[in-house]
């Protein structure tokens, strides 16, 4: 078993909004919506991919990892939702 599998969920999911935050403070001037929608699919496809692994889950693991439970219960970062506070996005 690889031993990233063996964090634990909420100290992994801390890290990726560790990056998260950084990255999108770092670029945050312009038309940033479609990509961070961009980042936010792949972040939670790649967190869905690893939860899967880490309990063995077979599929896609939409069903038992949907997004009401990235973003909601496991308090995975939704980039789209900080644009809300840009000055410039409100225009």
């Amino acid at each position: 078993m690889p031993r990233w599998l063996l964090i634990d969920t909420e100290v992994q999911v801390a890290r990726i909004n560790r990056k998260l935050r950084g990255w999108s403070n770092y670029f945050c001037l312009g038309p940033v919506s479609k990509a961070y929608h961009a980042v936010d699919r792949h972040t939670a496809g790649r967190l869905r991919r690893w939860l899967r692994k880490k309990h063995k889950v077979r599929g896609r693991g939409t069903a038992r990892y949907p997004d009401e439970y990235l973003y909601q219960e496991l308090k995975l970062l939704r980039l789209q939702e900080r644009t809300r506070s840009f000055a410039w996005a409100k225009a």
